[in-house]
């Protein structure tokens, strides 16, 4: 018997169809450029929204960091590996989010895993948006609850799963705050007012706008005046904010609860203390160096207005995520390789991340760009989508 047979079919009608990809290595810091197979080429795949992976003040946090407390922790948070610093990003991280308390976990996914998963029962429901994020999903499989899809930002349909599940204990409906795939914003304010209406709790993950929407990149409860009004806040440390981690922002009995049970903070070591300092610099850097975001949404605009006028369909995108839709999953890889060839690295995302027939090269801006990068992109992208036919 061949261990891997089926694996291995499976992986050749990949290849088959044009669509498996290696790992791309990046041998240069994460910027604006950077160097791949030895050439430099402009990154719009990151999601490095304000350039703060490589910020001086973050850099210099996490290395007095090292030499102040050692390289790791030891321990989960749980017995032994809670230190003074953590607790003390997590009440500044609180603070920033204008909610009673926060939380951190060893990601984003983790986050969302973390508190879907437990704090459920078989007596509660979860309602939640056709396109949200993997890690919602898997935390909805990992749960006792009902469940129950939505269609994308349709609230007749939101508000009629509320309705046909009002015999339930708790009904928590789950939203992406920006959805990574299409950049578009969610309707939260009629989100939170069917809730209201039906007393239903509120879950937004605003992994990609955290740093990006609100003041200071507070997130899309912020960008629409909500505070008091969402009862759960998750986000990533990993995207905007450039380090790594995620967190849950809200009551404090919502962050006693998750400690005592939620499984992925329970049993995952703590982050090291160069990751902790240096998400409460980028902290520092969101609240004073607002020109940051500034510079992104400017980048965003008119990268977006670029791709409209050569007459790309950019799926209605109101963020710094702009997918350039293509379709066929085999057409995209391609174009993706042919933007390479251009010094743009811009990958092509297909199915199963995306629907079939939904296929893009997904490009993220961020305020690192300059206006030549992203002509350069822009002219990248006419001269290789006239080559295979695509304008």
């Amino acid at each position: 018997m061949k261990p891997f047979a089926h694996l291995e079919k499976e992986i050749q009608e990949w290849k088959a169809a044009g669509t498996f990809r290696p790992l791309t290595e990046i041998e240069s810091e994460q910027g604006a450029r950077v160097v791949i197979r030895g050439k430099e080429v402009v990154q719009l795949s990151s999601n490095n929204y304000l350039g703060l992976t490589n910020h001086p003040r973050l850099k210099k946090a996490a290395l007095e960091a090292v030499e102040q407390y050692g390289a790791g922790t030891g321990s989960v948070r749980t017995i032994a590996g809670t230190f003074s610093m953590h607790e003390q990003f997590e009440k500044r991280l609180a603070q920033f989010k204008h909610t009673e308390a926060a939380l951190v976990f060893q990601s984003g996914f983790t986050s969302n895993v973390g508190v879907v998963a437990s704090i459920l029962t078989d007596e509660d429901v979860v309602i939640s948006d056709e396109l949200n994020h993997a890690s919602i999903i898997d935390g909805i499989r990992l749960t006792k609850a009902k469940r129950r899809i939505y269609r994308h930002n349709d609230m007749d349909d939101l508000e009629k799963a509320l309705k046909e599940t009002q015999d339930s204990r708790v009904r928590l409906v789950v939203t992406d705050g920006v959805f990574s795939m299409d950049g578009d914003i969610a309707p939260l304010p009629q989100i939170v007012e069917l809730c209201e209406k039906y007393d239903a709790l509120v879950m937004v993950d605003d992994a990609h706008a955290s740093g990006v929407l609100g003041k200071n990149g507070r997130g899309t409860v912020d960008h629409y005046g909500l505070h008091g009004r969402v009862h759960i806040q998750v986000g990533t440390l990993s995207k905007a904010i450039g380090v790594l981690g995620g967190y849950v922002a809200g009551a404090q009995v919502l962050r006693d609860y998750l400690i005592h049970r939620a499984r992925p903070f329970l049993f995952s070591t703590s982050h090291p203390p160069a990751v902790t300092a240096a998400c409460n610099a980028a902290l520092d850097v969101l609240l004073e160096e607002p020109e940051l975001i500034d510079r992104l949404w400017e980048n965003t605009r008119f990268f977006k207005e670029g791709l409209n006028k050569l007459g790309f369909d950019t799926a209605g995108s109101e963020t710094p995520i702009t997918p350039v839709i293509v379709g066929d999953d085999a057409l995209a890889m391609k174009l993706s390789d042919e933007l390479f060839e251009r010094g743009v690295y811009a990958q092509g995302i297909v199915y199963p991340t995306v629907p079939k027939g939904k296929a893009r090269i997904r490009t993220i801006v961020t305020a690192s760009h300059t206006k030549e990068d992203l002509q350069f992109c822009l002219d990248a992208f006419e001269q290789a989508a006239k080559k295979l036919g695509i304008l």
